[in-house]
C-alpha cells in the first residue's frame, strides 16, 4: 500500500474510501470503533493527495490509514477513556506518537475501543473470528480493527497484556517495543512505571513502521532513544540461523491442552534451533509484583474516578482502586525493586539464544464477558522487555492461538528479525 501510495498508483483518498467501506459493512458486528467522523477523514485524505500533487517531499508512511486506541490524544477528536465519566472530552494536541506518525504522512482515521480505563472491563467490541467471544483487551478496538482489514495499522497501549493478549485471540501481529521506546506524552496514564505504546498489524514488517514514532520527546522522562533500524533491520536475513529459548514461565499451569500440543508440534518443527529454558524460582513472583506495581500506581493516578464516579464506574475498576491504596509503600518499593533485579538477570539469556519463545495466552479467545487471561505477558511488562505476538498456531475451534516472542531490552531489531524468521521457518512447509 505505501508503495503504492508513494508511486501515486493509489491515492490517499481510495486508501481511505477502502477502509470505510470496509468499517461500514463489519462495524455492526464488530464493533471496533469509539469515533468515526468520515467527512474529517476524507479531508485529511485529499490534503495528503494534494500534498503529493504538489511535488511536495512525501513522508515515510504517506496516506497509511492509522486507527488510535481511545486513551491516546488526537487534536480535535474525542479521547474518552472508555468512560462515561469522560464523555466529550477532546484534547487540543496531539499525543507525541500521533503527532509523529502525522509527520510521517499516515492518516489518522479515528479512535478505536479501549476498555475501561484500559483496564479489565470488557468493552463492546467482538472478535472478528467469532463474535460470541472477546477480542481480548485493553486495545480490543485496534486489534479488531486490523484482524478485520478496517485499517492496516493501529496503536495500543500495554500495562500487563493489553497488546500481545488482542493480537493472539484475533490472529495479528502484535509488538510491544521496549519500555520507553515510545514517548507517552499525551496518553492516559495507568502505571507509569510500566505503560508501552505497541502497535497492531499483518506482518513483522508492517509492524515494524512503529519505528517512525520512537525516540525521547523531552517530555516524557522514561523515554529512551529509538532501539535500532527496525524496518531495515526486520526485512534482512539474519546472519546466522537464531536460537530460541523455550520458557516455561509460572503462567505455564493455564496453558490449554491445545497449546501445550501446539508448542510441543513447535519445538518439534525447530529442532536444534530451540532449547528449553528454566527461569530461577525467583521468577514465579512476576506476576505478583506486576500487578502489585499496576494497582497501586492506577490508584495514584486514576483513584479520583473510583471516587466521583458512582455508578458510572465499574465494580472491576473499583476493587483495583481499593486494593490499590491498601499497598504499603514498603511493599510497593520492594515490588520495584524486583522489577529492575529481574529486568537484569534475563540479560544473560540474551547471550546465548536470540529470543525468548513462549505463549502470548492460554489458547483461544473465550466468552465476551472477559477480556481473557494476561499471565503469560506479566513477566515481560514487568521487565519492560519487547515482545512480539505471531499468528502461528489454530486452536481446536480453528480459531488464532498467538505464540510470543521475547527480546532483549533495546535489542528490537534483533527481536523482529528473529520473528520474521520464524514466521518465514514455519511457512517453508515446516509449520506444525
Amino acid at each position: 500500500m505505501l508503495e503504492a501510495l508513494r508511486e501515486g498508483r493509489l491515492r490517499a483518498t481510495e486508501a481511505a474510501e477502502a477502509c470505510l467501506k470496509r468499517i461500514d459493512e463489519r462495524e455492526e458486528t464488530v464493533g471496533a470503533w469509539a469515533h468515526l467522523d468520515r467527512d474529517r477523514v476524507m479531508a485529511a485524505a485529499e490534503a495528503l493527495d494534494a500534498h503529493r500533487k504538489a511535488g511536495r517531499p512525501l513522508g515515510p508512511l504517506h496516506g497509511l490509514p492509522v486507527g488510535v486506541k481511545d486513551i491516546i490524544d488526537v487534536r480535535g477528536m474525542p479521547c474518552e477513556y472508555g468512560t462515561a465519566l469522560e464523555a466529550g472530552r477532546r484534547p487540543r494536541e496531539d499525543a507525541a506518537v500521533v503527532r509523529r506518525l502525522r509527520g510521517a504522512g499516515a492518516l489518522i482515521v479515528g479512535k478505536t475501543v479501549t476498555t475501561e480505563f484500559a483496564y479489565f472491563q470488557p468493552g463492546k467490541t467482538r472478535n472478528p473470528h467469532d463474535p460470541a467471544r472477546t477480542p481480548g483487551g485493553s486495545s480490543q478496538g485496534s486489534a479488531a480493527a486490523v484482524a478485520d482489514g478496517h485499517v492496516p495499522f493501529a496503536l495500543g497501549t500495554q500495562t500487563k497484556g493489553s497488546v500481545i493478549r488482542p493480537a493472539a485471540f484475533c490472529g495479528v501481529v502484535g509488538y510491544k517495543p521496549s519500555f520507553g521506546a515510545v514517548p507517552r506524552t499525551g496518553v492516559m496514564a495507568d502505571a507509569p512505571s510500566l505503560d508501552t505504546i505497541g502497535v497492531f498489524a499483518a506482518s513483522i514488517e508492517d509492524v515494524a513502521l512503529l519505528e517512525h514514532a520512537m525516540g525521547p520527546d523531552g517530555v516524557d522522562r522514561d523515554a529512551t532513544p529509538t532501539p535500532g533500524p527496525l524496518s531495515a533491520t526486520a526485512a534482512g536475513e539474519p546472519p546466522l540461523r537464531p536460537t530460541l529459548a523455550l520458557v516455561r514461565t509460572a503462567a505455564w499451569e493455564k496453558a490449554e491442552p491445545a497449546t501445550v500440543e501446539g508448542f510441543a508440534e513447535l519445538s518439534d518443527a525447530l529442532g536444534d534451533a530451540v532449547e528449553e529454558v528454566t527461569l530461577p524460582a525467583e521468577y514465579d513472583g512476576a506476576e505478583s509484583w506486576q500487578s502489585l506495581i499496576m494497582a497501586a500506581e492506577m490508584a495514584r493516578g486514576l483513584g479520583a474516578y473510583a471516587d466521583r464516579g458512582g455508578d458510572g464506574v465499574s465494580a472491576k475498576f473499583r476493587a483495583l482502586v481499593e486494593d490499590g491504596r491498601r499497598i504499603l509503600a514498603h511493599d510497593y518499593l520492594v515490588a520495584r525493586d524486583w522489577q529492575r533485579t529481574l529486568s537484569a538477570g534475563l540479560a544473560q539469556v540474551f547471550d546465548r539464544f536470540d529470543a525468548i519463545l513462549t505463549p502470548a495466552a492460554p489458547g483461544e479467545a473465550p466468552g465476551p464477558e472477559t477480556t481473557g487471561d494476561a499471565s503469560f505477558c506479566s513477566l515481560w511488562s514487568l521487565t519492560g522487555l519487547p515482545t512480539v505476538s505471531l499468528p502461528l498456531l489454530t486452536g481446536p475451534s480453528g480459531l488464532p492461538v498467538g505464540v510470543q516472542l521475547v527480546g532483549a531490552m533495546g535489542d528490537d531489531a534483533r527481536l523482529l528479525r528473529t520473528a520474521r524468521w520464524l514466521a518465514r521457518h514455519l511457512a517453508g512447509g515446516n509449520a506444525p
